[in-house]
């Protein structure tokens, strides 16, 4: 996008918050955009991705910078559906310590690749994470994200009403599925397990053999030795 031009200024938006994806060797041109939007009058989100593959010296830099830039929130982002609950808790304690006395706040987006991007937001949630991603039906790319509806059942918070979401998801999403491939299956399980990017995975589960596990699998370890 050319940022500059297409996104407009706040008041003419129907937006409220802009989020910026990035990988880490992106954070300029990230805090370029993020700057924009802030002066426009949004709230910001820098959403870090794969940093699964990240190492924590490079992580902790890239962090420390965002601290002192004008975005309102840094979001911890399981790209690869490759984080075990026990990594998330370390990480968002990190995200937590880098952002400590800043006022801003730490968020948590997961893909549910190993079936753990519900149980990873939880301990997100548990750590001190308040911004929490999640969808309806967990529909996403992929694997897909955290069901909403499972977070809405977690929380046991009054104001939220789960009956209205359960109906979304009967009436639209549950047909929409059967058009379109997403959710957990073996081939998103195999690259989460081996920290990849899930896009051998998409290739696969669109191709002529979407159920041939273990073809994927051989290829992905010998593309990976």
């Amino acid at each position: 996008t050319d940022y500059k031009t297409d996104i407009l200024p706040k008041e003419k938006s129907i937006v409220d918050c802009i989020r910026v994806a990035c990988y880490i060797n992106q954070i300029p041109m990230a805090l370029d955009m993020i700057k924009d939007a802030v002066d426009k009058g949004y709230e910001t989100m820098l959403q870090l991705m794969a940093v699964s593959v990240v190492n924590e010296h490079d992580l902790k830099d890239a962090l420390a910078i965002a601290a002192r830039s004008a975005v309102n929130g840094v979001y911890l982002v399981d790209s690869f559906g490759a984080l075990y609950p026990e990594q998330v808790r370390a990480l968002t304690k990190l995200y937590l310590s880098a952002m400590e006395g800043t006022g801003k706040e730490v968020g948590f987006h997961a893909h549910n690749n190993q079936q753990l991007a519900f149980a990873n937001t939880i301990e997100a949630l548990i750590t001190g994470a308040n911004r929490l991603d999640a969808t309806l039906f967990g529909l996403g790319r992929g694997a897909g994200n955290c069901p909403l509806e499972l977070l809405i059942g977690f929380l046991h918070n009054p104001k939220f009403r789960l009956r209205p979401l359960l109906m979304c998801c009967q009436d639209l999403l549950l047909p929409l599925s059967r058009q379109m491939d997403w959710g957990y299956s073996i081939p998103y399980a195999i690259t989460g397990q081996m920290n990849l990017h899930p896009k051998s995975a998409i290739d696969a589960r669109s191709g002529k053999a979407p159920d041939d596990y273990v073809s994927f699998y051989d290829r992905m370890i010998e593309e990976d030795s």
